[in-house]
């Protein structure tokens, strides 16, 4: 990718000078070097007259993106779920970036859902509340009724924010090139890779085709379960900026008074919290990524809603099974296979300290493993879990590192409705349940059928690679180039002794296959090339016999 200067960043318009002087101004451009434009020198003084210096890095970064506006408010929001790159006090300090942003007035909401449904307001709704119940970066939520007389929540997107938000990620994006430029630190953890991250997610968020494709994906697989209720999407009145659901009837797990005044039972409810987490992240492999109070709703039913499905993630099948293997690791406090586990999770530096990585996990396992759970949360668990992986510059899959991000989240929220609940407790049968699956007759014979189905590529693709390593030898192509530099001995003679079995192995192939030309039936390339393979490995234990070295 191409590297931008500032000179260049300050041409692309007004906001990159904008952002430049926020981000100056709260001390976080640091790698902009002393010969960049002079106007980035001068600004230092904060509005207020507040003394930046004195605050923490984590709060002037919140502070920085609060003025910003949304695409940073966003991409702090995003940061607050990656512990494992920015540190645990930054993405906490991340989790309080409020994104309010003032309504649309009326004449604008009208026109933008008129524009997404091309027929007159009116015919959509026969009554609409414009004073919003909330309006965060991206849109606003209105109470309406349709003209079938239901009432719903219709959330608008504002007008605009989609083309501002576009703008500042090209900003962003430049920034990054810049950032990976001047400093060498951050740059282990690519972040124009982030960015980009991060502009997918930006995007999903900004296409309400998407979150109603996820609440009715959700809706579908607890359609079951008399404990949960997922809002019903309005299809016909949704669109990429407009987004009608049913409007649910109850409060916030966080509301105590109604709690109390409604003498629920609060255990309960924190059970079917946390259970519906865990089965969506372990059985559906798709969850709701926000589950803070104000998202998981006690309905007039006694069920439990869950509300905005902006933000969510989705487990490969590949990834489903590393974490599972992790999760499995965990539970049996084996550092040396949690540590193999956490390297395959993650993305790893190349001069990575495997020994002192095991050594770190064997005391995490000592410390946070090996003792009654009771004493323990999984917050805790979690948080020096991910302390770990960021000391030794792993980087986890950005599902993983959001995946987390709801098991403490949900921990603090199902506290809020009774103290003795864990998330950790919830989490073993799940593992008892991965662990029984994997020693089954099924799981063997879908293990079988993986593998076999590799083996029959790799068996079908062979006549190709014989065929090209035949033409190889016809042309006189075909080299072989052993580059020892300080290899010691013994790896010396496990590549010659593989080369020469690979050569071997080849001609025997060729010899079975009667591969032309032949001579009474017999092939003669594969005849060669045996012998070649025969002599190579020969003369590999005659030097071994000798002096332990190969020589030519």
């Amino acid at each position: 990718m191409k590297l931008f200067n500032v000179k260049q960043l300050m041409n692309h318009s007004s906001r990159s000078k904008q952002i430049i002087t926020v981000l100056v101004k709260y001390g976080l451009a640091n790698w902009i070097r002393e010969e960049n434009p002079a106007f980035i020198k001068s600004v230092f003084v904060n509005e207020n007259g507040q003394q930046l210096a004195s605050l923490s890095v984590a709060v002037r970064l919140r502070l920085a993106f609060s003025e910003l506006g949304t695409a940073f408010i966003k991409l702090g929001q995003i940061l607050s779920t990656r512990a494992d790159l920015v540190g645990q006090d930054i993405a906490e300090e991340l989790t309080k970036l409020q994104a309010g942003t003032p309504a649309d007035p009326e004449a604008e909401i009208k026109k933008t859902i008129e524009a997404e449904f091309g027929i007159p307001f009116e015919q959509l709704f026969i009554d609409f509340n414009f004073t919003p119940l909330a309006s965060a970066s991206v849109g606003q939520v209105h109470i309406a009724t349709t003209q079938d007389g239901d009432e719903v929540v219709v959330k608008v997107q504002h007008a605009g924010i989609e083309d501002k938000i576009l703008a500042d990620v090209e900003i962003l994006k430049m920034l990054a090139s810049l950032v990976e430029q001047y400093h060498e630190e951050l740059r282990l953890y690519q972040p124009t890779s982030l960015i980009l991250e991060f502009t997918k997610s930006l995007l999903n968020e900004l296409d309400y085709v998407k979150e109603a494709r996820s609440m009715q994906k959700a809706s579908q697989f607890f359609e079951a379960n008399p404990h949960v209720h997922i809002p019903d999407v309005y299809q016909q009145l949704s669109s990429k900026r407009v987004l009608v659901m049913e409007r649910l009837k109850g409060f916030s797990i966080a509301d105590k008074t109604a709690l109390e005044q409604g003498q629920y039972d609060t255990s309960k409810i924190a059970d079917v919290g946390i259970k519906v987490y865990l089965d969506m992240i372990f059985e559906l492999g798709f969850f709701h990524a926000d589950p803070h109070p104000g998202n998981i709703w006690v309905l007039e039913d006694n069920r439990l809603g869950v509300l905005d499905w902006g933000m969510t993630a989705r487990l490969s099948k590949d990834m489903q099974q590393r974490f599972q293997e992790l999760l499995l690791a965990l539970a049996d406090k084996d550092p040396k296979e949690l540590t193999y586990h956490v390297i395959r999770l993650c993305q790893s530096q190349p001069q990575l300290d495997h020994e002192l990585l095991e050594k770190d996990i064997s005391e995490f396992v000592h410390d946070y493993l090996e003792v009654d759970m009771k004493q323990v949360s999984i917050v805790d668990v979690l948080n020096e879990f991910i302390r770990i992986i960021k000391q030794h510059r792993l980087v986890i899959p950005t599902e993983v590192s959001m995946l987390f991000r709801v098991l403490i989240m949900l921990e603090g929220s199902s506290k809020l409705l009774s103290s003795n609940k864990s998330v950790g407790d919830a989490i073993r049968p799940y593992a008892i349940k991965i662990k029984l699956a994997q020693l089954s007759p099924l799981h063997a014979l879908k293990q079988a059928q993986t593998i076999s189905t590799r083996w029959q590529r790799v068996i079908n693709g062979l006549p190709d690679e014989i065929d090209k390593l035949t033409h190889q030898i016809s042309s006189g192509h075909f080299d072989v180039n052993l580059n020892h530099r300080n290899l010691d001995t013994i790896i010396n003679r496990l590549v010659f002794g593989v080369l020469s079995g690979a050569i071997f192995l080849g001609g025997c192939m060729l010899l079975s296959s009667n591969v032309p030309p032949l001579y009474e039936g017999i092939s003669i390339l594969g005849t060669g090339i045996t012998a070649i393979g025969s002599f190579l490995v020969g003369k590999l234990l005659l030097a071994i016999g000798r002096s332990g070295s190969l020589s030519k």
